[in-house]
């Protein structure tokens, strides 16, 4: 009876697990292949430069700051930093968010609300970055209510959290696909486009630990705004250890999680599969043990094998086309495909953590100085880090 028992929990799990990874695994497929159709807005570019504001959030790192500010291109004016703790940072009007400022968002949330408040903007857009986002092949913005700009992570000191980051812009792929859905699946990246009649509108108001991807939702669901991806692929900082990188996609995942109330009912299925396949991914392979360790268990085991392992591949998929995104050599690219296995688990351990454990505060990621950025990059010339081509062979030390 024991055995039987054995058998079937067996079975059950690893076709359940297969169906949830499954699912997610085709529908990037659908995605990347039949969704994105259309996307490049390269040459949709409606609104130039001079129609954008940027705002830089930040609690007080004022040396990756400057470096951020340094990289916005000259055409850009308008160009301030909301902070937490004064500073003085060249080229940039600095804010300082009050302490007496109360409103439903926290953190970095109420940060970008208080700034939604009280810096005054003339601008059709405003352009968030993140405190480390050094903004390179910008062109203008395509006519679209939220704008997602494209990131590419460099290495700052781990080369394993930098193998995860190359996973993870294989898979952000999907982006391309996102402009043909009305709840885009996440908005984090290199930075966002936010057209300012919308974010009037919608507001930054709201308790989250992942307020871009928040906002889009409910501007989604509350004025049907309009999606659209940039290439640009600006540059941001992988995080600088294993830790750092756990705890950035616990927060992610905890977040998504809280606030999937705002996806419409069609979409919740789709995202808890994905939220599934994300965190507990790296456990499929010990279920395909399992089962070998009691054969016979699964009905039509040949089949699950070969479905299991054709889905498996497509995690080598990943890997692959995050190293064409950085322009890796093929012995390199082939190097990054090899070490997928170790990027999936590292990838997914923060998830499961937060899918097990939800982070209930926000949690800044560390961000490294330009000196310690560049020291990692000892093939750097003086001004690569804020040179607006931003293709320039920066990764090498990581390899």
């Amino acid at each position: 009876m024991f055995e039987v028992r054995a058998e079937l929990v067996v079975t059950v799990l690893l076709w359940v697990s297969l169906g949830f990874y499954g699912f997610s695994a085709l529908w990037w497929l659908f995605e990347t292949t039949v969704l994105s159709r259309g996307w490049r807005t390269d040459d949709r570019l409606v609104w130039g430069p001079e129609d954008v504001q940027v705002r830089i959030l930040t609690v007080d790192a004022e040396d990756v700051v400057q470096a951020t500010v340094d990289a916005i291109p000259e055409e850009i004016p308008d160009v301030h930093v909301v902070a937490e703790r004064p500073m003085t940072v060249a080229g940039a009007t600095v804010h300082v968010v009050p302490s007496a400022f109360t409103c439903e968002a926290a953190n970095k949330g109420r940060a970008v609300e208080w700034a939604r408040r009280h810096v005054a903007c003339d601008r059709e857009y405003v352009l968030y970055l993140d405190e480390d986002t050094l903004m390179t092949g910008f062109d203008g913005v395509p006519d679209a209510d939220v704008v997602q700009f494209s990131e590419l992570p460099m290495f700052t000191g781990s080369r394993l959290a930098y193998l995860c980051e190359v996973f993870r812009m294989g898979y952000q792929y999907e982006q391309r696909g996102f402009h043909r859905l009305r709840y885009p699946l996440y908005a984090w990246g290199g930075a966002v486009a936010v057209r300012r009649s919308v974010e009037a509108r919608v507001t930054w108001d709201a308790k989250t630990l992942t307020e871009d991807t928040n906002f889009v939702w409910r501007a989604a669901r509350d004025v049907r705004a309009t999606y659209a991806l940039v290439d640009a692929k600006f540059r941001n900082q992988a995080p600088p250890s294993v830790r750092a990188l756990i705890r950035q996609r616990r927060r992610w995942i905890s977040g998504s999680i809280d606030d999937d109330s705002h996806l419409a009912w069609r979409y919740r299925p789709l995202y808890a599969t994905r939220i599934v396949a994300w965190a507990f991914s790296p456990l499929v392979p010990l279920l395909v043990v399992a089962a070998y360790v009691h054969p016979g268990t699964a009905p039509n085991f040949a089949l699950y094998a070969g479905i299991a392992t054709g889905f498996g591949l497509l995690l080598y998929v990943y890997t692959a086309l995050g190293a064409v995104s950085y322009g890796k050599s093929l012995p390199l690219a082939l190097l990054y495909v090899a070490l997928t296995p170790v990027a999936v688990v590292v990838h997914a351990a923060g998830a499961m953590w937060g899918v097990l454990s939800p982070v209930r505060t926000f949690e800044v990621t560390e961000k490294v100085v330009p000196e310690r950025l560049v020291d990692a990059h000892p093939e750097m010339e003086p001004g690569d880090l804020t040179d607006e081509d931003g293709r320039r062979s920066v990764d090498q030390t990581a390899d």
